[in-house]
């Protein structure tokens, strides 16, 4: 029997599930647990986790920029063994929803293609690349999407 798959409000109690969770999804791209408790404490931060079975298999944190018109996406990830279950769609859609701005941004590797693949799906396009933005050099893609309809989770 799979375990249910709620999405909740995160907060720093979940710091080390948190780590765990960036470690397991971004590597060396995981953000220091300095950031994570600051995304995880700061005002104004859309932060969310997707639980089953009491463990925090996803994530995601956001914010509003340019006089709070544009949302930004500012990480997300669901842990490999819970990927293609629907869980970084809901964890996507529910920030959006919580953010509720007109526009939406994120950025990603040009070689994500499961995250691209993700974000096509959910309305979003490519208006830009910028170039050498992650340590190793991969270009960081940007993607948004505007209009605000949310399929019901």
């Amino acid at each position: 029997m799979k375990s249910e798959k709620k999405i909740q409000p995160a907060g720093w109690r979940d710091l080390l599930a948190v780590n765990r969770l960036e470690k397991a999804c971004f590597d060396r791209d995981a953000w220091p647990w300095m950031d994570i408790l600051a995304v995880l404490t700061f005002p104004g931060v859309v932060r969310l986790k997707a639980v089953a079975s009491g463990n925090v298999i996803g994530f995601v944190a956001g914010d509003r920029v340019k006089k709070n018109t544009v949302g930004r996406i500012i990480t997300i990830g669901v842990l490999p063994e819970y990927q293609r279950q629907g869980v970084g769609r809901n964890l996507l859609f529910s920030a959006e929803r919580a953010l509720d701005t007109a526009i939406f941004q994120l950025v990603l590797r040009k070689t994500n293609l499961k995250a691209l693949q993700l974000y096509h799906k959910a309305a979003y396009r490519i208006v830009d690349t910028w170039p050498g933005y992650y340590s190793n050099g991969e270009d960081g893609i940007v993607m948004e999407k505007t209009g605000g309809s949310f399929p019901v989770l």
